[in-house]
């Protein structure tokens, strides 16, 4: 579903990423660990489309995207990716299904039909009632399921998720690492998460581990009925 080959990266005269192939299976949970350093953010920044690599290939659900020009990676990237960070980035002027529409409307769904899906979103996530509220009126728990709906609404490909339980308390982080598996199952969501929870990485289909730029082992926690 997603398969990155020989990806390099080099900021100035610092070498990130220096040769990184990973291929990631429709409805796997991947994590990526590693160092603070080691490159985790830059190869998931590249495998969302934020970034380009100096060399390499990125093929998303059968797409090669690295020559697409801005605008058509914007659309793509709207349509196939989500994203979840840890600080949420939710927009504090508008509401929380307001914030979970916004992708729907940038993929041109109409106000009704946006605002529809966002609270079928809202309410996988358990938010009906707070779907009124603003981000400042919502706990860091809420806000962090917010963004994953959000994420969700346009049914991506793939999730990327970068520390998304770093600013969360425990029982809030036991929460969503447990909602990245519901809707893996529940959806057959894909999910490619960088994290330093080590509770969270063990639970995962598949860890990659990251170091100095390169993937120096990968280990299957469990057998996984992935599809290919």
């Amino acid at each position: 579903m997603i398969q990155l080959q020989d990806i390099t990266k080099s900021f100035d005269t610092l070498r990130v990423l220096r040769g990184i192939s990973l291929d990631v299976r429709q409805g796997e949970v991947v994590s990526i660990v590693g160092p603070s350093g080691a490159g985790k953010t830059t190869l998931l920044q590249i495998m969302g489309t934020l970034d380009r690599p100096d060399t390499g290939t990125v093929v998303i659900d059968g797409t090669s995207v690295q020559q697409m020009q801005e605008r058509e990676l914007a659309a793509f990237r709207n349509r196939h990716i989500g994203f979840v960070f840890q600080f949420h980035q939710l927009l504090p002027e508008f509401t929380a299904l307001e914030n979970v529409m916004i992708p729907a409307l940038i993929a041109g769904q109409t106000q009704q039909e946006a605002r529809k899906m966002a609270r079928s979103m809202l309410s996988l996530m358990n938010l009906d009632e707070r779907a009124a509220h603003k981000p400042n009126e919502l706990s860091g728990g809420e806000k962090q399921r917010v963004a994953v709906a959000r994420a969700l609404i346009n049914r991506p490909s793939v999730v990327l998720a970068d520390e998304p339980s770093g600013s969360l308390d425990m029982h809030n982080k036991e929460e969503l690492h447990r909602l990245f598996f519901d809707l893996r199952d529940k959806l057959g969501q894909t999910f490619v998460i960088v994290t330093h929870d080590e509770k969270l990485a063990g639970l995962t289909d598949r860890t990659i581990h990251l170091v100095d730029g390169l993937i120096v082992e990968e280990k299957p926690l469990f057998e996984t009925d992935v599809r290919s």
